[in-house]
């Protein structure tokens, strides 16, 4: 008589999961946050309300616009640390892409402090929005490169320093992201219309 061991998962561990479990998954992957997930949305399209109402000339080519794409759908599920991420690869490409086609003389790897000097320099950006651009670069760093808990700019740190939840100060500052983001991107020379 075969028995089945009700403690024996080794069959669940190394089977593939079915189409409706994957499903089921993705629905309940769905439903929560779901306040959040809206509320996120509507936050990108109050704030995007300063763009043209013919849409976006971006700047950088294919990574500037998968960074776009990117960003919004990962600040609208939540994903806070890719949000950061990318919209500082949104910034930091579509910059150099605008100074590329005004004509500026660029290395083969410009740096952004670098992009940013020269947008400030021949008056594109403000001193204000070239100090968003410089804390969204310092919120990025941390995430991509190793920061001991001693280090202020370590998340856990900041989390611990702050009195809140990793996930709020990431969330804050995805917030920040993406709004100083939209506000590059409503300037008049990506603003169509």
């Amino acid at each position: 008589m075969n028995e089945i061991d009700a403690d024996d998962h080794t069959d669940d561990l190394f089977s593939t999961p079915s189409d409706v479990e994957l499903l089921q998954l993705l629905l309940a992957d769905l439903h929560d946050d779901l306040a959040g997930r809206l509320g996120r949305y509507h936050y990108l399209i109050d704030h995007g309300r300063s763009l043209g109402i013919g849409g976006t000339l971006l700047f950088g080519g294919t990574v500037a616009h998968t960074a776009l794409i990117e960003a919004r759908s990962s600040f609208v599920h939540g994903n806070f640390a890719a949000t950061i991420l990318l919209c500082q690869s949104l910034a930091e490409n579509t910059l150099a892409g605008f100074l590329h086609v005004a004509g500026e003389d660029l290395p083969p790897k410009v740096g952004f402090h670098e992009t940013l000097r020269r947008s400030s320099a021949n008056g594109f950006l403000s001193s204000g929005e070239v100090t968003d651009l410089k804390r969204l670069a310092d919120l990025r760093n941390p995430l991509s490169h190793f920061r001991n808990v001693n280090d202020p700019d370590n998340l856990v740190r900041r989390s611990v320093t702050g009195g809140e939840l990793a996930e709020d100060v990431l969330a804050h500052d995805a917030h920040f992201a993406i709004a100083t983001a939209i506000r590059l991107m409503s300037k008049a020379p990506f603003r169509v219309g």
